[in-house]
């Protein structure tokens, strides 16, 4: 199993969302994120004041699977998510050793099950 951490841009999530459902990939978690890489330096303007900002609003989505998933899920995410700007995100890649549920206790194997349908 491999774990996927998509830092994408926030208008992006549902075109995301849509393209993973379509290659059978429902399972992940979004997370609110701020962060910077290559995107430049924003300047807003409260109150008459300039300020800069640095950091910049992203979305997190943390998504476990099978191994023969993996390839198709990156390329799902990079499709969707894609603007051709500076700012459009970074994926990467985990081994996952093991997957409990919580419920059962038991050894979670239910991703491979799902993903190999």
């Amino acid at each position: 199993m491999k774990r996927i951490d998509a830092i994408i841009r926030p208008e992006k999530l549902q075109a995301v969302i849509r393209a993973l459902r379509q290659i059978g990939v429902t399972g992940f978690t979004v997370i609110p994120a701020q962060g910077r890489g290559q995107q430049k330096d924003v300047q807003g303007v409260y109150r008459g004041h300039t300020y800069d900002i640095n950091l910049h609003p992203k979305l997190k989505l943390e998504i476990v699977v099978s191994d023969k998933y993996l390839q198709p899920a990156i390329r799902a995410i990079v499709e969707a998510a894609q603007t051709g700007r500076m700012g459009d995100g970074k994926i990467f890649v985990y081994e996952v050793l093991e997957a409990y549920n919580i419920r059962t206790g038991q050894v979670d194997e239910t991703l491979d099950e799902l993903n190999s349908r």
